[in-house]
């Protein structure tokens, strides 16, 4: 038998099944996802019991031998495909050569509150999962603890967002909940400050930093692009906080006004404690 023949081909049962998990209702039903990508395979290998088994073509395996060892020292079932099974498994137009199958990383909100993170970005309802990827990336650069997917929000396990993650969504705690405002008020309970972000917000972005509010533990709600928080949670946070545009742009994309803000909070959160004025009354308190 040659070499070729003996490569996980498109219709190997395990690539048939594995395939299956381009589609939201079998990555639901099996709890499994794919990851796509050297960077994605080795951020999952390094998060205990995720990868469940990992496709490589043998020239992948090859150039990224350690992944492979890495694979085989923890059981998990290194199996090597052809050029074109790999290519029905992944997504992209220019596979890597590595994909692995892994577990759901859903964490429930409660016991991520209970890790006290300081800061916590909510998507309420985000849909583009190129989008909700970037936001999720950006939450974990800036020192984000957990990012929620709260209400009708795109799957975190849908490719585009794992690969648009970058391997971050191995690293901080992914939360699916089916109310957003029952999230404001799990995330108030814990004494997080909640900041909605609206282009209309009473509250200027600059002038929370430079009065230390967002110094706080905080939580920063997130809309779509196309039409942005709903009213009720808006109303529900504690502060409107919009962007300021200095120039003559109408608006930032969702991504890059998230950018802005968690790392607004990420440095107001390390600079020197002082006394830091409460987020919903602007009155100092000693932290």
């Amino acid at each position: 038998m040659s070499e070729e023949n003996m490569l996980f081909t498109p219709r190997t049962p395990r690539v048939v099944a594995a395939r299956r998990l381009h589609r939201r209702r079998d990555r639901e039903a099996t709890g499994r996802f794919l990851a796509e990508g050297p960077q994605a395979v080795r951020e999952a290998l390094a998060a205990p019991g995720v990868v469940t088994e990992l496709f490589g073509t043998p020239a992948a395996l090859d150039r990224h031998a350690e992944l492979a060892a890495v694979a085989a020292g923890g059981d998990v079932p290194v199996s090597e495909v052809t050029d074109d099974a790999l290519a029905a498994l992944a997504e992209t137009v220019a596979p890597q050569g590595l994909v692995a199958v892994c577990r759901h990383l859903d964490v429930p909100l409660d016991r991520a509150l209970d890790r006290g993170p300081r800061l916590v970005a909510v998507l309420a309802e985000i849909r583009d999962p190129g989008n909700a990827g970037t936001v999720l990336r950006t939450a974990d650069a800036a020192g984000a603890g957990a990012v929620v997917f709260a209400g009708d929000a795109v799957d975190p396990y849908n490719g585009k967002c794992v690969r648009a993650s970058a391997g971050s969504l191995f690293h901080v705690d992914v939360v699916r909940a089916a109310g957003p405002l029952d999230v404001v008020a799990a995330l108030r309970a814990a004494g997080l400050a909640v900041l909605a972000t609206t282009g209309y917000g009473e509250d200027d972005l600059d002038d929370l930093a430079d009065d230390g509010r967002l110094a706080a533990p905080t939580a920063w709600l997130f809309g779509s692009e196309a039409h942005g928080l709903p009213r009720a949670l808006t109303d529900a946070a504690d502060a409107r906080v919009r962007v300021p545009l200095h120039g003559r742009a109408e608006s930032l994309n969702l991504a890059a006004a998230a950018a802005v803000c968690l790392y607004s909070s990420a440095r107001a959160q390390r600079r020197p404690p002082h006394g830091r004025p409460d987020v919903t009354t602007g009155e100092s308190r000693r932290s």
